[in-house]
């Protein structure tokens, strides 16, 4: 199910999802479409040309909405210290900020429908981590 949805104007190839603290500054992206820390997730995206839509599902184990022809670029737990997703540029001009839950570690997958430099939309798959 869709819980969550924004499209972002970016100037800079990167956006982060992950925690509202801050992207720590030891997360680099490299040539890879996307890069992860315990707490965020930064994903190569197409700059300037349009805006990039990024869609929020929950059920992580059943059927969510997300688009099956997307390429998953990262599937693993994200640490949430407030239980709230972040989706922000690079740069920390845009930001959105969605209420998940309770805080704690969350699954997450995220695809997009073409990894590198070329993508212009992502889907981020939550659900609850059973510790």
């Amino acid at each position: 199910m869709q819980i969550a949805g924004v499209e972002v104007y970016v100037n800079h190839p990167v956006l982060h999802l992950g925690s509202t603290d801050w992207v720590p500054i030891t997360l680099e992206l490299g040539d890879d479409p996307a890069a992860s820390c315990d707490t965020h997730v930064a994903v190569r995206v197409r700059p300037q040309l349009s805006l990039v839509t990024v869609r929020i599902f929950r059920d992580f184990d059943e059927p969510s909405g997300a688009d099956p022809t997307y390429t998953t670029i990262f599937d693993g737990q994200l640490s949430l210290s407030d239980g709230r997703m972040a989706i922000g540029d690079v740069e920390g001009l845009t930001r959105f900020v969605h209420l998940l839950g309770d805080r704690g570690l969350w699954n997450v997958r995220v695809a997009v429908d073409v990894p590198g430099r070329e993508a212009r939309a992502i889907d981020v798959t939550v659900g609850r981590h059973d510790s």
